[in-house]
């Protein structure tokens, strides 16, 4: 099986900190001594992952146009939940449940950032259909920053069908489009709830349209009409974990 790289030193740590088995080997750049790096090199040696220290420049010929940050592991692909497996978790969770559904997302670039909003926001389980959309690849790593070894990522055959089957279980289902009738504020989330939103361009398509319970839509006051993708899921999300009265660590950003 062919290895997957995955870039940067957060998803790196994340990697080997939650499935290290699956490493084959971590490359370091030697002219790096800084107390991140040598965590990381910590850390693999001592999940037993096999660490080689080479120059900047041949990571950079072994790896060109990447931004690796001095840190990239060959690993196993990675292997999405599975649809009997997400659906046991949500019907085992104590609390009420937070799904996203990720209806036609393509941009890796989109859905890494999706990931680490939803892994920092509690999202239980994030799902996608298996067509038409992009899976865990290792641009999405790289901007996922770690959340790809901790958030239950699902791709499903039928999304349809998946959510009857959610709705079974009690969830409501809400999704976000430019015409939606209720501002995202307005609606009650402190019940188990999903969010479906849709690829870019191109919105929710009917079938996932027509299975919402309704559509709500964030305010545009300025002259672009609509937000990109990420950044409305995290709008949408942070609603909730604001609703719920969530603690936590405040929020901070980086430029990883």
């Amino acid at each position: 099986m062919k290895a997957q790289l995955v870039f940067g030193i957060n998803a790196v740590l994340s990697l080997i900190e939650n499935n290290a088995a699956t490493v084959r080997c971590v490359s370091l750049s030697d002219e790096r001594q800084d107390k991140r790096l040598s965590e990381l090199e910590s850390l693999a040696h001592q999940s037993g992952v096999t660490v080689q220290r080479v120059s900047r420049r041949e990571l950079d010929r072994r790896f060109r146009g990447e931004r690796h940050q001095g840190a990239v592991a060959e690993c196993k692909p990675h292997e999405p939940m599975s649809e009997p497996q997400m659906l046991k978790k949500l019907m085992e969770t104590d609390k009420p449940c937070l799904v996203l559904i990720l209806d036609g997302i393509t941009d890796p670039h989109n859905l890494g950032a999706i990931l680490r909003t939803a892994e920092a926001s509690g999202v239980d389980a994030v799902i996608a259909p298996k067509n038409g959309s992009v899976g865990i690849t290792p641009a999405v790593r790289k901007v996922a920053s770690g959340a790809v070894e901790s958030v239950a990522f699902c791709q499903v055959a039928n999304l349809a069908r998946t959510i009857t089957e959610l709705k079974d279980l009690g969830l409501w289902f809400y999704g976000a489009a430019g015409e939606g009738a209720r501002n995202y504020t307005a609606i009650d989330y402190t019940g188990s709830v999903a969010i479906a939103m849709g690829a870019e361009g191109k919105g929710l398509r009917r079938l996932t349209r027509e299975a919402c319970d309704g559509l709500i839509s964030i305010p545009m006051l300025g002259s672009v009409e609509s937000l990109n993708v990420s950044v409305a899921a995290g709008v949408c999300l942070y609603e909730v974990v604001r609703q719920r009265g969530a603690g936590g660590q405040s929020v901070t950003t980086d430029s990883s």
